[in-house]
Parts: structure tokens; C-alpha cells; sequence
């Protein structure tokens, strides 16, 4: 208004705003949006919406883009960044969350700005909040094209990369693999503490289809390089799901065991699962047969909170059992042998595995639970061309330098160096055994004939001997034996299981502190 007395207002700039607003909101066109919905995929503003608390997402740069004006200095066109972040609650709690925008150039760095992305991890660092990634590009350096754009070649570099390590040590991250991701976009999803896929509308890979080809490493297609199958079998990726709400919630629930950061103890809840409840099952599951086999999730679950087992990463080192659960309403994390897998032994993979928990555990002070069944580690020409015993040291040594309270109970067997799992290096901590417990350098059932050769060889019947041999260890076996020397500090009834360790959660939980540890997670 330009009369006498007027006001003076800013109405022409708000209008601008709400119209660069709408220009953003409307991402890469609607024929974009349309083929990500073709796709089976959210855009990256519905998945904003669906992941957090409703109307909590607040957003960090929203007109950045690539802008063109005519001679007057009027707007023409307008492309928005292909990366968004911002501010939200994630079951009420604070947290960053960015993502790549699919529908502007596929999510590549062209219009990704490293600047903004930098920006929203230094704010996840800084801030100390948990970030959650959603990756659906490349997210990384841009394509040939970039070199003609900036008229030279560069260096490849890794701007902001620091952060994204730095935070591993200070706060919880997640990485939604949701589309097709390459790259540096890979590296993200594996550099952080849970990574999930969406089976049938992601991949992920070092380099796509056109650069393995340019390679002469074959044709092969997105799904050949990066499916689910491939990645949550190697341990690339954590976890597959089959839909995109699925990963969402399985973030929430992922998140709702760790603290939002270091400097807080883990989350606790309200527990109206009775700490003495006693599961029939539990007395019985153990054949007597040390060679039948049993189900170590039916143990997990009846000894732990009623449906509180997160089970991480079953798809890969399986062998070794993985995940969060709680006792009396404390977070825990929890690793347990298979016996249905190579009946329990550690593979480089298992020991692999059990390592990334252990860190996890060690820096958002989650005290640790064994469950263990170990005949050792996998033996023969495969686990030592795989350097089983390498990955396995790794393993202990991290267990070793924990700083989380540990407990551990003996199922069945504890033999060798893996064996020696029942106990954490240089801790005094409490340790259960049932009376189905089996423990020793080496099983008896595969050692007597080396051990006894020159007995079996001279008796004038070998299997007689052999059987009056085992007949004798096995009465040296027992557990009970081992109680006299106090060599296992307490054998109990398997139904007292669930209740000795909501007490001892109780007591870890007294016994931890918040804050930075020595050794934090290593990706």
C-alpha cells in the first residue's frame, strides 16, 4: 500500500515464498512422482510423512535448487535439490531426518548439494541426535556430465565423510536402502549402526549395470548386482523387508532400545511381563542327544520380555543369533550359537556379526546377554581359507574391551577358543549354566580316538574299549563336577532362567554409565 499513512508489508516476498514453497513441494514434475509410484516407491515428501510423528517434520533448506531467470531477473524455472533433511519426532523423540529425492535426476549429485547433505550430518553430530537416513540415488560425486558442467575433472573426495564416522561414536543412525542405490549412497547405507532393504524395489551396488559392463565384467542387470538376497547374505545390509512402512516401523522399534545419545542410558519401559514367569518348555527343549539339535529363538523367547526379541541380521552369519530384547522392561542385547547351523559353530561370518553387536552394545551401554551353545569354531578348509580364527579373535577382543555388563548362560555346549565365550576377558560378571551344560577343550565324542590310540590300538576289542573309554569321561562330564571347583558359578533350573536375569538386568542396569567409550562402533 502506497497511500498517506499506509502500512508498508511484506506481502510480495510471502507470496514468493509460498511460491517457491509449491515449486519445491511439487519435486522432480508430476510424470516423475508417477514413475516412482509405478516403481512401487514413495517420494521422498511421503516417506517424510509416513516415518515421522505427524506434523513433526520441520524442514532444513527447503528452497534450495537450481533457478532460472530471463533479462529482467524474473524466475523462469526452478529445480529443487534432490536431497531434503530436517527436523522431526520419531515416537516422540528428536531426530534428523534426509533423504534423496528420486524424481530430480534419480537422487544424483548434481543437484544433491554435498553442502546441504554435510549440513545434515554435522547437525545429527552436533546436536547429538539419532539421524535416519532414507537413500534412494546415488548420493555421492554426479555423473560424466559433471565434468563438462564445471569445465574440469576433479579429485574424488569425501566431503563430510569424518561426520558420518564421528557420529557412529556419539549417536544412533539408521539407512533405509528404498530404491536404487550406488555408490557413496551405498557407503552411507553401510556406515550405520542398522541398515535395512526394501526386498523387491531396491538395490544396492558398488557401481550399476553400465559401469560393471564398461568394465567387461558382464551384463548384468541391478537386481544381479545389488537384490536383497545378495546383500543381507553378506552382511552388507542388515536386514531385508518387504514394503517401505514395513522398514519404518522396524526404525521405530530399532530406535527404541538405544538412548538418543551416548551421554543417556538406553530407554526404559514399563513391564507388566511377570519377572517369575516360568515357561514349561524350557525343561524339556535340550535333547539328551548332544548331536539332535533344538530351536535357540523358542529359548530367547520364553526368557525374555513377551515379544520383545529384535532379532538383527538372521539372514547372514547365521550360525550366531543377534539382537535387542528386554528383561523387566531394560534394553539388552542378546547373541545366541544356532544349533540348527553347522550346530552352533562361529564362521568368520558369525564372528563377524557378533563383533558389529558388540560394539553397538559397548557404545549405547546396553548391557550384554549369552545364550550359549558353541562346539567352537567352525572347523576345516573353507573356515580357514575364510580366516575364521582372524575374525573370530576380532570377536573376543571386542568383547574384551567392552565396557557393557555382561551375563551369560551355558545351554549345552562350551568348547574351544570360541567356547570361551561364556566368559568376558578380564570381567567378574555372573554366569548360569542348566544342567544340560557341556564344556571342555574339545567335545569327547571327537576326540577320544585321537586321545586314546594307543589304548584302543592295543585292546583285543577296539569298540569295547572305545566304549568302557566313553562310558568312564562321561561320568567325568557332568557340570556338577565343574560346580565343586567352582570352574561354573551357578548351575540353575532352566525355569529359573527368565527370573535370574530380569534381576541381573536390574543390577547392570545400576552398574552403567552414560558417555563416550574407548572403543565405539566400528562399521
Amino acid at each position: 500500500m502506497n497511500g498517506k499513512g499506509a502500512k508498508m508489508t511484506w506481502d510480495p516476498e510471502l507470496e514468493e515464498l509460498r511460491r517457491r514453497e509449491a515449486l519445491v513441494e511439487a519435486m522432480g514434475g508430476e510424470d516423475k512422482v508417477e514413475r516412482q509410484h509405478r516403481a512401487g516407491k514413495l517420494t521422498i515428501r511421503e516417506r517424510l510423512v509416513e516415518i515421522t510423528d505427524p506434523g513433526s517434520f520441520r524442514e532444513v533448506g527447503k528452497l534450495a535448487g537450481v533457478a532460472e531467470y530471463d533479462e529482467a531477473g524474473a524466475m523462469k524455472a526452478f529445480t529443487p535439490a534432490s536431497f531434503l533433511f530436517g527436523t522431526a519426532r520419531l515416537e516422540g523423540r528428536p531426530v534428523i531426518v534426509s533423504g534423496d529425492d528420486f524424481t530430480v535426476r534419480g537422487g544424483s549429485a548434481e543437484l544433491a548439494f554435498p553442502t546441504k547433505r554435510a549440513h545434515a550430518e554435522g547437525l545429527a553430530q552436533e546436536m547429538r541426535l539419532p539421524h535416519v537416513r532414507l537413500v534412494d540415488g546415488m548420493g555421492g560425486g554426479g555423473s560424466v556430465k559433471t565434468i563438462e558442467q564445471a569445465g574440469r575433472t576433479y579429485l574424488p573426495g569425501l566431503f563430510g565423510w569424518e561426520v558420518i564416522v564421528q557420529h557412529l561414536a556419539v549417536a544412533p543412525s539408521v539407512s533405509l536402502a528404498l530404491g536404487s542405490v550406488a555408490g557413496i549412497g551405498a557407503a552411507r547405507v553401510a556406515t550405520s549402526h542398522y541398515s535395512l532393504i526394501v526386498r523387491d524395489s531396491a538395490q544396492m551396488m558398488i557401481a550399476g549395470p553400465a559401469l560393471v559392463d564398461q568394465a567387461s565384467l558382464g551384463d548384468v542387470s541391478k537386481e544381479e548386482l545389488g537384490h536383497a538376497n545378495i546383500h543381507t547374505r553378506n552382511g552388507a545390509i542388515d536386514d531385508e523387508v518387504a514394503s517401505e512402512a514395513e522398514a519404518f516401523e522396524r526404525t521405530r522399534r530399532f530406535l527404541s532400545y538405544l538412548p538418543s545419545n551416548v551421554d543417556e542410558l538406553p530407554p526404559l519401559l514399563e513391564c507388566d511381563d511377570d519377572p517369575e514367569r516360568r515357561e514349561a518348555v524350557l525343561s524339556e527343549i535340550v535333547p539328551r542327544e548332544p548331536r539332535r539339535v533344538y530351536k535357540m529363538r523358542r529359548i530367547i523367547e520364553a526368557v525374555t520380555d513377551a515379544s520383545s526379541f529384535f532379532e538383527i541380521g538372521r539372514r547372514w552369519g547365521s550360525s550366531m543369533i543377534t539382537g535387542l530384547a528386554r528383561f523387566g522392561g531394560v534394553p539388552v542385547a542378546i547373541f545366541a550359537e544356532d544349533p540348527y547351523v553347522y550346530g552352533g559353530a562361529w564362521t568368520a561370518d558369525a564372528a563377524r556379526k557378533l563383533r558389529r553387536l558388540v560394539d553397538l552394545a559397548s557404545t549405547f551401554h546396553l548391557p550384554l546377554v549369552h545364550f550359549e551353545d558353541c562346539p567352537g569354531f567352525l572347523i576345516g578348509k573353507k573356515s580357514e581359507e575364510e580366516a575364521t580364527i582372524r575374525f573370530g579373535s576380532e570377536a573376543l577382543a571386542a568383547l574384551g574391551q567392552s565396557p557393557s555388563p555382561f551375563c551369560s548362560v551355558v545351554i549345552r555346549k562350551a568348547f574351544g577358543v570360541a567356547g570361551a565365550a561364556s566368559k568376558k576377558p578380564g570381567s567378574h560378571h555372573f554366569r548360569y549354566a542348566w544342567p544340560s551344560g557341556d564344556w571342555g577343550s574339545l567335545p569327547i565324542e571327537g576326540g577320544i580316538e585321537v586321545a586314546y590310540r594307543k589304548e584302543l590300538a592295543e585292546a583285543e576289542d577296539a569298540e569295547a574299549e572305545l566304549a568302557e573309554i566313553r562310558e568312564r569321561l562321561n561320568r567325568l562330564r557332568s557340570p556338577f563336577r565343574s560346580a565343586e571347583h567352582f570352574e561354573i558359578e551357578e548351575i540353575i533350573d532352566p525355569l529359573d532362567t527368565r527370573s535370574r536375569l530380569c534381576e541381573w538386568a536390574q543390577l547392570a542396569r545400576r552398574a552403567s554409565r552414560p558417555g563416550p567409550t574407548g572403543f565405539t562402533y566400528r562399521p
